[in-house]
């Protein structure tokens, strides 16, 4: 192996980057046809591949390649398979499917945000509408409807560690979830007496309303449409959860919402900690505060 003071100059970490978006378009349309969901049926030749998909065979035999010189596919003859991590995570039977997230981390109202780089980094700043992807206007990207998915453990693990509770009443703001509100819903299923209230925008809520119903704690679930920093909560919460919220915002911001959900809502509280940027604010019965 050359050491970097031998190695020649290459372009391909140029031509590389520069041509990512073939990647991104082509793991899409293979997620978009089912083609990994195919393969782990058993259908394994391009032709058997493309009639599962509903797609031409010459169009479904080069995208499957392609899937192969990516490393998502392995091919033996005419024959497809999937890599070990391609079953895991990108065929839908499988519990950790992950295909979902791509309607929403690709969409165009996030995608297109990244066009004008430049213009963003001379401004020092977003070149979208005030808000960016948080604003009202943006929250059709809460309706995204996904399957199952890598944030159902931890949503789980929280809702576990508040099982020890008494009845409780808990308000969930949380933004653009791939499953909307799937953390109140989670705290609703393990705790059986837990009344959940949700707050987003309000096509977000609808999604949650849908999920609860799914999850059958409906008649425990409610909603609060609006801006996190502009409705009134009410008060009486035991528990408030704040999911993939508060890095979207400056620390001002921030503080000025963590203040009313403390003195407002609460009697006693701690920040737990948590993966991916997630803070959650929780509150026991007894008057001590719990860190997680």
């Amino acid at each position: 192996m050359s050491s970097p003071a031998t190695q020649q100059p290459s372009p391909q970490l140029f031509f590389q980057t520069i041509n990512a978006y073939q990647r991104t378009e082509g793991l899409k349309a293979a997620i978009e046809l089912e083609v990994f969901s195919a393969i782990g049926e058993g259908n394994r030749t391009a032709t058997e591949i493309a009639k599962r998909c509903s797609a031409s065979e010459r169009g479904t035999r080069i995208l499957c390649d392609f899937l192969c010189i990516m490393g998502f596919l392995n091919k033996e003859g005419n024959r497809y398979s999937l890599t070990q991590d391609s079953a895991i995570f990108l065929d839908k039977r499988s519990p950790a499917y992950l295909g979902g997230i791509t309607e929403f981390i690709s969409t165009p109202d996030l995608t297109d945000a990244f066009k004008n780089l430049a213009g963003i980094v001379r401004k020092g700043g977003t070149t979208m509408s005030e808000g960016g992807t948080v604003s009202p206007e943006k929250s059709d990207l809460g309706k995204v409807r996904a399957g199952d998915g890598a944030d159902d453990g931890d949503a789980g693990a929280v809702a576990g560690e508040a099982n020890r509770s008494q009845s409780q009443r808990e308000v969930e703001s949380a933004r653009h979830r791939r499953r909307a509100r799937l953390y109140g819903i989670e705290f609703a299923k393990n705790n059986p007496q837990a009344e959940v209230v949700a707050l987003d925008w309000a096509p977000v809520l609808e999604v949650a309303k849908d999920n609860a119903k799914q999850a059958g704690v409906a008649e425990r679930y409610s909603t609060l449409p609006g801006s996190a920093f502009d409705v009134d909560y009410g008060t009486g919460y035991d528990v408030v959860l704040l999911t993939n919220f508060l890095h979207h915002f400056d620390i001002p911001n921030n503080e000025k919402l963590l203040r009313k959900f403390m003195l407002r809502s609460m009697k006693a509280g701690a920040l737990p900690r948590s993966n991916l940027c997630r803070m959650t604010i929780a509150s026991r019965r007894q008057t001590r505060l719990h860190l997680a």
